[in-house]
């Protein structure tokens, strides 16, 4: 007879995910409280060196099932595409076909993706920077090569192919000044990165449509290419909103201190899909440091929920950003807490390699066990009647 007398489902095993499902089933009896994590791979993706996948560099695998062995978490391979609020399911498509997966509670970590819609001509002529782009770059050794997007992504992108591709031309086409956002000290280090590496930065006017062979920007001129890598921004699955959550303009879904939905208690959002405002405005900026925070948050949040208890509201404190400009030079921006704005306190250099790699490293480390936070592994909590949801 089946004993379980509360089911946590996690959908996503990203940074917020992964860590979530992991942690929770160390914190609770699972003879009674199940947890089934459901993702659609069955490797973990270390989103942050997807710029070194795209130019060739063999990263190890990261099976899913290493992070989660000796734990009780029941891995399911395949993609949820509804979720019935109502009957409390989730619908999943998996290679051996369409299960339903019931729930008591439900953590929302499906993430982000790179958003292919913004501009015409992104799905037909561009690249983006997901695992499988390194085999249809691989090819990519001559030419003209255009990255799109000043931001962090697109910064690390160009910098690595500029690197590890010496017979590219490298384009950075930006409309903003690319690291715009870092302290004079960073940003002086990142444009000499360009020119030891050779990135020829057009920025100043945004791109509008992508053709087979070309940019066409704002101001009326063109930016010809080879190979385009869209690096322009993300977006979040719809999902949530199709399950009648309520999101924001972007598609996020919003939620309180406790990373609930406002509109649907029973089911917490965490990661790049949660609207979370603080400090820093309506929402955190995508990214894995938010969700490697909230993982373990919600693991502990649920484990206290489910035995009675009331958690506190989830607290975020981010203190850097770190940039890479190839595999010899990289960037640290240490921020502001309260509002993510940049401080004058910087790392450069091989230090600032070895410092990323480090945060990098540890990440991948600590998901192997309880994650990051005060953590007491003898305790195995109950469910002790019903979770408060309001």
């Amino acid at each position: 007879m089946d004993s379980i007398e509360h089911r946590v489902v996690v959908l996503g095993a990203g940074y917020a995910g992964l860590t979530a499902a992991a942690r929770l089933a160390r914190r609770v009896d699972t003879a009674l409280v199940g947890v089934t994590l459901v993702n659609a791979r069955d490797e973990f993706v270390q989103r942050p060196r997807l710029h070194q996948v795209a130019t060739g560099q063999e990263l190890a695998p990261l099976p899913l099932t290493g992070f989660l062995a000796g734990t009780a978490v029941d891995l399911v391979i395949g993609t949820a595409h509804d979720i019935d609020t109502t009957a409390r399911t989730v619908t999943v498509d998996t290679a051996e076909g369409r299960r339903e997966i019931a729930y008591d509670t439900l953590v929302y970590a499906l993430g982000s993706r790179v958003d292919t819609t913004s501009v015409p001509g992104i799905g037909e002529h561009a690249h983006v920077l997901e695992p499988s782009t390194a085999a249809a770059l691989a090819e990519a050794t001559t030419g003209t090569l255009v990255v799109c997007g000043g931001g962090l992504t697109g910064i690390e992108a160009a910098t690595e192919f500029a690197e590890s591709r010496p017979g590219l031309t490298v384009r950075l086409v930006s409309r903003g000044e690319p690291g715009a956002h870092l302290s004079p000290a960073a940003k002086e280090h990142v444009d000499a990165a360009f020119t030891r590496l050779g990135v020829d930065v057009v920025s100043g006017a945004a791109v509008t449509e992508i053709t087979e062979r070309a940019l066409l920007l704002d101001d009326g001129t063109t930016v010809d290419f080879d190979v385009c890598v869209w690096a322009g921004g993300f977006t979040v699955p719809e999902l949530a909103a199709e399950a009648g959550l309520t999101v924001d303009r972007a598609g996020r879904a919003i939620v309180d201190d406790r990373l609930r939905s406002v509109s649907h208690p029973g089911i917490h959002v965490i990661g790049d899909a949660a609207a979370l405002a603080g400090t820093w405005g309506d929402s955190l900026a995508y990214g894995c440091r938010s969700g490697g925070f909230q993982g373990p948050y919600i693991a502990d949040a649920l484990a206290k929920a489910i035995s009675g208890g009331r958690p506190e509201p989830f607290t975020f404190r981010h203190i850097h950003q770190c940039v890479s400009l190839g595999r010899k030079d990289a960037v640290i921006q240490f921020v502001h807490a309260s509002d993510e704005s940049p401080r004058n306190a910087v790392l450069r250099g091989r230090v600032a390699v070895w410092y990323k790699d480090l945060v990098l490293g540890s990440a991948v480390f600590m998901f192997g066990g309880p994650g990051p936070g005060p953590y007491l592994p003898h305790r195995r909590v109950r469910p002790a009647g019903a979770m408060e949801e309001a």
